[in-house]
This record gives C-alpha cells, structure tokens and sequence, in this order.
C-alpha cells in the first residue's frame, strides 16, 4: 500500500485525492468559505500528509475538512465517518493501559495506533465540534484525548451521541470493546 518514506504512489495520491473531493463537495456545511483547490494545494505540496490522510480513509475514519486555521494558513480534518471508524476499534486507551492488562491484550491502543498515523485523537472540545456538523457515533463511541489527572487515576474518557445529545464518559483506560474506536484530526 505505501513505502517507508509514507508516500502514496501516483495512483493512490489520484485516487485519495478524488475521495477528499468528492467527500469535501457533497459535505459543504462542514467547512463553509473553503475553496477545494486551495486545500488541494496545500496537500499536493505535503506528501506526508497525503499519507496520513490515506491512513485515515483506510481505517474507516473518511476524513474531511472541518476548518481552516486563519493564524497558521492550515486546514482541519477530523474523521467524519458516521460511526468510530472501523479498522480502529477494540483498541485500549494508551501503552500504559496495554500494560496493565495481565491478559487478553488488544492488538494495539488508540494512543499508538494515532502516533503511527501522524494523527492526534480528538480532544474533547473537537468532539463536542464534530457533533455539531453532524450525527455521529449513534451506535458507537469514540476515545477522545483524556485529561492527565484522570488518567492518572487509571481513567480514560470517550463520547457518543445518544438521546440527541452528546455524552462524555468514564472507562478504566485498560478496557476495549468492539464498538469503541477513536477519532482523529489533522492540521495541513
């Protein structure tokens, strides 16, 4: 699928690109004011993120612009899959909590798997956010970035969407399960 550097090749550069562009078109109450081609331009200029982007879209998580950071000429992405994204769920929260568990270990943990990426988990006010463009996580739920002093204590928090409302909640780090994945951003 990709090299070690974490380029596309040429087709799957072609192919993501009309993805992003199909998505960003059919989705413009996501990112009012932004110009597809400028956002084209800013990722044909970065290879890299292109990568990451295409990490997103195979995991399940079909990114798309959400923003654009006037202070530092970026733009947002967040994963805007209806649901947590397929190929991220049972997954714990950190390396940490990984270790803790004496047995029947996930594969890999939200945290890790966001660090291979080039993605960051969503904060919590990012989530809250993404509800607002949208109906997301109405069967699932999400980890999202947890305060240190929670985790600290051996917490981890995650949201979902239920009732018309947004929930953030409370879980030992250590635990996974199926309909639990994360969601990330990216800033290009």
């Amino acid at each position: 699928m990709t090299n070690d550097k974490k380029e596309l090749l040429p087709e799957q550069r072609e192919e993501l690109l009309d993805t992003l562009k199909t998505r960003f078109e059919k989705n413009m109450n996501r990112h009012k004011g932004v110009q597809w081609a400028d956002v084209e331009a800013k990722l044909l200029a970065d290879p890299e993120k292109l990568w990451t982007l295409d990490e997103m879209e195979v995991t399940g998580g079909e990114p798309d612009v959400v923003g654009h950071d006037g202070k530092t000429d970026e733009y947002i992405f967040f994963d805007c899959s209806a649901e947590s994204p397929k190929g991220r769920r049972s997954l714990c929260y950190d390396r940490a909590a990984w270790e803790f568990r004496k047995e029947h270990k996930p594969q890999n943990t939200a945290l890790d798997m966001a660090a291979e990426m080039g993605i960051d988990i969503l904060t919590e006010e990012q989530y809250r956010s993404l509800q607002q463009l949208g109906k997301f996580d109405t069967k699932t739920s999400s980890w999202v970035e947890t305060p240190a002093d929670i985790r600290a204590l051996g917490g981890a928090i995650f949201g979902d969407f239920r009732f018309g409302r947004v929930f953030i909640y409370h879980n030992g780090a250590e635990s996974y399960y199926a309909a639990r994945g994360f969601r990330g951003s990216l800033r290009v």
